[in-house]
C-alpha cells in the first residue's frame, strides 16, 4: 500500500510540473505525458485482492490503474518510465497511464473507456477455461461502470459459461465529477450481481484486512471451479478526477470525513495494536517506498525517448492503403 501511495504522490507532482516529491518539488514542464487518474486512498483494494493472485493469473484494470499494476507485481521503474513516455516504459511510452500493461505478470491492461475492461476480462477467463488452465482473471472496475452496458453483458456471459473470473468493484463514490449515489438505482454492484445469480460480498474497502479476508474466500471459490464472483469494496477517491482537478465540486466536509478512514493509517493502527512491530519499523517501510520511487523518477527522467520509427509499429495495417 505504501509503495502505491508513494508512486501516486510522485506521479501527481510530476504531472503538474514538479520534478520531485517529498519537499523537493520544483517548477518546470510536466514530466508525465497525458491524463493521470490517481487512486490515492484506495490502496487497500488492490493490495488485499492481489495478495491472493499468482503471476499467471490475469488482471484487467481501469483508467485509474496504477495500484492494480503495482499490486500485481509489475515493475515500478517500468511504470514510471511509461508515464514519462519513455522508451524504457512497459509499452515503449505509447500506452501512458491509461493504457499501461505488463503481460509478463498477467496485467492485461488499463483502459481509457469506462467498463471496457469487463468484457476483456471475461474473454481472458473464457480462454483460461477453454485451455483448461487453473488460472483465474480478476477485473477491477469502478462504480461508474456499473451503469454501462458492458457490466451486464460481462456478468451475464461469465455466469452462463461458469467462467473463472472475480469482478472487483472499487466503489469510490464518484463517477468523474459526479457523485455516483444519485445516479445508481438500487443497492449497487453486489445487488446487481446477485440478480444474475453471481455470489458476492460487500466489504469496507478501506480496511485491508477485511478486503484480504473477503478476497481470499472469493478467489478460492473461483479457482476451485465455482464460477464468477463479485467483491464490492466501498472506498473513497480522495483526489480529483485527474491530477490537475482540484475537485471544487466536492463538499470539503465530505473529504475530511473520508480522510479519517485512510487505509494506510488504519493498517498502521491495526498492526501496532497486534504488536506486529514498532512504529519505527513501519516508518522505515514507508521511507524505503519513497526512496524507491525517487530512484524511479530519476531513472525515468534520464531514460531515452522512443525512436521516431516506433510510431509505425504496434498498429493495424488493413492493407488497403487509404491512409496514404
Amino acid at each position: 500500500m505504501v509503495r502505491i501511495r508513494a508512486f501516486e504522490n510522485a506521479a501527481e507532482i510530476a504531472s503538474q510540473g514538479g520534478v520531485s516529491v517529498y519537499g523537493k518539488a520544483a517548477e518546470g514542464n510536466a514530466k508525465v505525458r497525458g491524463p493521470l487518474h490517481l487512486s490515492t486512498g484506495q490502496e487497500a483494494v488492490p493490495a488485499g485482492v492481489c495478495a491472493h493472485l499468482r503471476r499467471d493469473d490475469y488482471l484487467t484494470s481501469t483508467h485509474r490503474g496504477h495500484g492494480h499494476t503495482l499490486a500485481k507485481g509489475a515493475s515500478l521503474d517500468g511504470m514510471m518510465a511509461e508515464l514519462f513516455g519513455k522508451a524504457t516504459g512497459f509499452n515503449g511510452g505509447k500506452g501512458g497511464s491509461m493504457h499501461i500493461a505488463d503481460f509478463s505478470v498477467g496485467m492485461l491492461g488499463a483502459n481509457g473507456v469506462v467498463a471496457a475492461g469487463l468484457p476483456i476480462a471475461v474473454g481472458a477467463a473464457h480462454a483460461q477455461k477453454i485451455q483448461q488452465r487453473d488460472g483465474i482473471t480478476v477485473c477491477f472496475f469502478g462504480d461508474g461502470g456499473i451503469n454501462r452496458g458492458p457490466f451486464l453483458e460481462a456478468l451475464n456471459w461469465a455466469k452462463v459459461y461458469g467462467l473463472p473470473v472475480l469482478f472487483v468493484c472499487e466503489d469510490n463514490r464518484w463517477s468523474a465529477t459526479t457523485a455516483s449515489g444519485p445516479m445508481i438505482a438500487g443497492a449497487g454492484a453486489s445487488a446487481r450481481a446477485l440478480s444474475l445469480d453471481i455470489p458476492g460480498e460487500k466489504v469496507d474497502g478501506n480496511d485491508v484486512l477485511a478486503v484480504h479476508a473477503a478476497a481470499q474466500k472469493l478467489v478460492a471459490e473461483v479457482r476451485g471451479g465455482g464460477g464468477p464472483r463479485l467483491l464490492h469494496a466501498i472506498t473513497y477517491r480522495v483526489k480529483g478526477h485527474v491530477s490537475v482537478d482540484a475537485a471544487a465540486y466536492r463538499d470539503p466536509a465530505e473529504l475530511q470525513e473520508a480522510l479519517k478512514t485512510d487505509p494506510i493509517a488504519r493498517a498502521r493502527q491495526q498492526y501496532l495494536a497486534l504488536d506486529g512491530a514498532e512504529a519505527s519499523t513501519l516508518d522505515a517501510i514507508e521511507d524505503a517506498a519513497r526512496a524507491e520511487v525517487e530512484q524511479a523518477l530519476a531513472r525515468a527522467d534520464a531514460a531515452p525517448w522512443p525512436d521516431a520509427q516506433t510510431a509505425y509499429t504496434d498498429i493495424q495495417d488493413t492493407g488497403a492503403g487509404q491512409w496514404r
